[in-house]
């Protein structure tokens, strides 16, 4: 009886050794929370969260690190550029070491007003929100040297300068730049946590750009020397590389098609004065809607960009090629003209001369009723008499106000469409090849930067 009786015991000693008794588990469960309250207390007694850890002895190191959940959207009129963030920031607090049970002590946000943190910043920013649903999101938590982490989650609106010179085949630098506001170098320096190569994940899923591919970032700090002192500024660039299906089909494909569509003309005949000159009033127009509704994706910006150049080019092919017309049309007249003029000086030469044996008036006469005649005519006044078998269609062309008579010698293809249908042509391949090998390779050589 006594071994059994003594059997018991030690396997009820076991039991409350191992946890196996529920009164036991209790009990060790609230000595545990207790030293944890103990050990916030002491962290806490005589804390004052106004001083920075090393007040008034060694500089405070800040190491930092960023990873983005959300990147864009990137606005080209408001040069701003908006993402979402887990911003991270790590310090060594001294008086923040503790012995215990635990090595990491996991806090909720409460804890972060008690304590001293760092006045961090975004000096680039326009708008700035951490985000408090269902709670402020922040995630703190203390380690037994006294080393701090402290996230959060922010979204934030910073301003991206953009040079819009190669517009639409350029690519951005979008900063974001932050410090401290308040604590110069000589107390608080930033530096990154992971390198200057890992400080700043972007996964490839957290991009959602429409008009750019976020081709990396790069990392880096500087100096700024201000009134109240020099300050470290920590910087990370985002590069943004713009995607051209959508200016090539909105812009670039319809100007080029309204270009030869212009060029067409060339090879209507110049009799038909309405449809050339149809032909050539549209295109003008369409390039003047064309130029301006590429601008409204654009800010008001003074200089010419690479699509304004094409745009430019392009008008001035198509207004070239109502002028074109016109020339044809004037020429011809001239032509026509110098025709009319022959035809009633030879006319006027007959009459004369059968004037002359009639009245026997001397050649000298003949000449001065001559010339007399062909002062006094006009070059269309009857068109029945100068020429006597006109075509069918003579007198149609003449009604449409056609300075362009309807007979063999000035009908035909004018010299200067023959030359226009090989150098428009020309000339407008030429611009397309230079101007797409200058500006791409601009933008490859941007990129490799």
């Amino acid at each position: 009886n006594q071994c059994v009786h003594t059997t018991m015991i030690l396997s009820k000693c076991v039991s409350n050794v191992w946890g196996n008794n529920p009164k036991s588990t209790e009990i060790d469960g609230n000595i545990y929370l207790d030293n944890i309250t103990r050990i916030l207390d002491r962290l806490l007694d005589g804390y004052d969260n106004r001083l920075r850890p090393g007040f008034g002895g060694p500089v405070t190191e800040v190491k930092t690190d960023i990873f983005v959940t959300s990147f864009g959207p990137v606005s080209d009129v408001e040069m701003e550029y908006t993402m979402d963030v887990f911003f991270r920031q790590t310090w060594i607090d001294e008086r923040l070491k503790f012995e215990g049970p635990i090595e990491i002590l996991r806090l909720n946000n409460l804890m972060v007003s008690k304590i001293w943190t760092p006045d961090t910043f975004f000096r680039n920013g326009k708008r700035s929100i951490s985000h408090n649903m269902t709670t402020p999101n922040k995630l703190f938590r203390i380690m037994q040297n006294g080393t701090i982490l402290y996230t959060m989650r922010l979204t934030i609106n910073a301003e991206c300068p953009m040079r819009l010179m190669n517009f639409p085949m350029d690519g951005h630098a979008c900063p974001l730049k932050f410090g401290s506001y308040a604590y110069p170098m000589s107390e608080i320096v930033y530096t990154w946590k992971k390198g200057p190569l890992f400080s700043v994940e972007v996964p490839e899923e957290s991009s959602s750009l429409l008009q750019y591919d976020l081709i990396g970032q790069t990392v880096s700090s500087e100096r700024l020397k201000s009134n109240t002192g020099e300050y470290v500024i920590m910087t990370v660039h985002f590069h943004l590389q713009r995607k051209m299906g959508f200016f090539l089909i909105q812009t670039y494909i319809p100007c080029i098609m309204t270009v030869i569509l212009a060029q067409v003309s060339f090879w209507i005949n110049k009799e038909s004065v309405p449809a050339r000159t149809v032909f050539g009033i549209t295109t003008v127009l369409t390039m003047t809607t064309l130029s301006i509704s590429a601008r409204h994706s654009l800010p008001k910006v003074s200089y010419a960009t690479a699509m304004d150049w094409f745009i430019a080019v392009c008008f001035a092919f198509v207004f070239s090629a109502l002028i074109e017309f016109a020339a044809v049309n004037y020429f011809s007249t001239l032509q026509a003209n110098r025709e009319l003029r022959k035809v009633a000086a030879i006319k006027a030469a007959q009459e004369a001369a059968e004037a002359g044996r009639s009245d026997g008036e001397s050649s000298s006469d003949a000449s001065s009723v001559l010339k007399k005649r062909m002062n006094s005519t006009p070059h269309f006044e009857r068109p029945a008499e100068v020429f006597p078998n006109p075509p069918v269609n003579a007198q149609a062309f003449l009604q449409q106000g056609s300075a362009v008579p309807s007979n063999n010698l000035l009908t035909g293809t004018s010299i200067i469409d023959k030359y226009s249908r090989i150098l428009f042509p020309l000339s407008f391949g030429a611009f397309n090849l230079v101007y797409w090998i200058v500006y791409l390779t601009k933008d490859t050589m941007e990129m490799t930067r």
